[in-house]
């Protein structure tokens, strides 16, 4: 019988100060991944897969869904604090929307700070900045993580 692997350990409240960067992180999307996600999401709308279309209604090209960009920008947070389970409040303004060319896809680039530590309620808050092609593309971004 295989041994369960340990729980990857929680960031230390004791351990965070106000001003503190998380890691960068990049995520990269193409449009096999776009076509994931519909599937996933059960959002098909044929913006997010159809370059005719989207041109078609205005758009440059093919786009990123926007909650698959929220996703992705809070996965710096959630293995910033080690469980995913501990981010207890996100928000976000959708600013611009992620083009994704059909050769070579697109990156979100992904940053973030230490806004708030509240050692009593050992809640950060941390704010996150999202660009895709040098351009923002989340406002507000904002998570708060209950830490140990």
């Amino acid at each position: 019988m295989a041994t369960p692997s340990p729980l990857p350990a929680v960031r230390a409240v004791a351990d965070v100060a106000v001003g503190d960067t998380l890691p960068a992180r990049t995520v990269h999307v193409d449009r096999p991944r776009l076509v994931q996600y519909a599937g996933a999401s059960l959002d098909r709308n044929r913006i997010h897969w159809d370059e005719p279309f989207a041109k078609q209604v205005g758009l440059p090209d093919v786009i990123a869904h926007g909650m698959f960009t929220m996703g992705s920008a809070v996965t710096l947070v959630t293995d910033w604090v080690g469980d995913a389970g501990r981010v207890v409040e996100y928000g976000v303004r959708f600013t611009r929307p992620v083009v994704v060319p059909y050769d070579g896809g697109a990156d979100i680039e992904v940053t973030g700070v230490v806004k708030a530590v509240d050692p009593e309620t050992k809640r950060v808050t941390v704010e996150l900045t999202a660009t895709a092609n040098g351009e923002k593309v989340l406002g507000r971004a904002l998570a708060v993580a209950r830490l140990d």
